[in-house]
């Protein structure tokens, strides 16, 4: 759990991060600082709505009965999974033009006034951070509370995030972005595999999806659920040793289907003639 959440941490977070270091190196070399309050204040709501959301979405579930608390929960870590998914292709399709896109949107916003440099930035932020709140949340679910685990993990994970935005600002280092974010996105796939097996469980638990009681393998004497093996594997991949048929259906599907999606190649961009110089 610790590791699976440091990654989804330290994935989001340095999305966050690049997005922010971008906003500010733009301002800081085209002598525009006085504009960077407006960013801070975007980067701060967006912040404090992510935490809002995770906080709303844990009082929620607190006061519901067992059956509703499957139900909410299986709901959100589904929603969880698309928008790790819908992150994972969208860096993918929009990295190598990410840095561009945002200089022409907070260019833009600084013609139109303070306003809309908070809102580029909020903007920019705020869906990083309400997909952590919701993925946090689930992995909570997950983890069957009463665990530190899962919120010491995203800590970890945003740290090192910081910390490795703030080198690359600096220049201290550099990092092809490209590798990093191909390998953690296929790690991703496999943790919101998992994510989304434990959903579809607790849908089941729920009485939402038949099946409970149809298992697909029973490993737990092999693998038990108190060894450490057992919670590493139960930690990185939501991994249970007794997967019921349809858990173990949506599991090898989602990998099956996207993993394949994710590692084809990019196509060539076309240039036209009379585009080269």
């Amino acid at each position: 759990m610790l590791f699976s959440n440091a990654l989804i941490g330290l994935r989001e977070g340095l999305e966050a991060v690049l997005v922010v270091s971008i906003l500010v190196a733009f301002l800081v070399r085209t002598d525009r600082r006085r504009a960077l309050p407006h960013v801070w204040l975007g980067v701060a709501v967006a912040v404090a709505l992510s935490v809002a959301l995770g906080a709303v979405l844990t009082y929620t579930a607190a006061t519901l009965s067992f059956e509703a608390q499957e139900a909410f929960g299986g709901i959100a870590s589904i929603i969880a999974v698309t928008f790790v998914t819908g992150m994972i292709f969208w860096m993918r399709r929009a990295g190598r033009t990410l840095a561009a896109q945002l200089r022409g949107q907070l260019d833009e916003a600084l013609q139109l006034g303070p306003v809309a440099v908070a809102t580029v930035a909020f903007l920019s932020v705020a869906r990083e951070g309400m997909e952590t709140a919701v993925f946090f949340f689930s992995s909570v679910q997950s983890a069957g509370g009463g665990t530190v685990l899962p919120l010491v993990g995203f800590l970890i994970g945003i740290a090192i995030s910081i910390l490795l935005g703030w080198l690359l600002y600096a220049g201290a280092i550099k990092v092809n972005l490209s590798k990093f974010f191909t390998v953690t996105g296929v790690l991703l796939v496999f943790v919101a595999a998992g994510v989304f097996a434990y959903g579809v469980h607790d849908l089941q638990e729920a009485g939402i999806l038949p099946g409970l009681n149809t298992l697909a393998f029973d490993v737990s004497n092999i693998i038990p659920p108190t060894s450490w093996y057992g919670a590493l594997l139960k930690g990185i991949f939501n991994f249970s040793p007794q997967t019921t048929v349809v858990e173990a259906v949506v599991w090898g599907g989602y990998v099956a289907i996207v993993l394949p999606l994710f590692l084809r190649p990019h196509r060539p961009v076309e240039i036209r003639t009379g585009d080269a110089k």
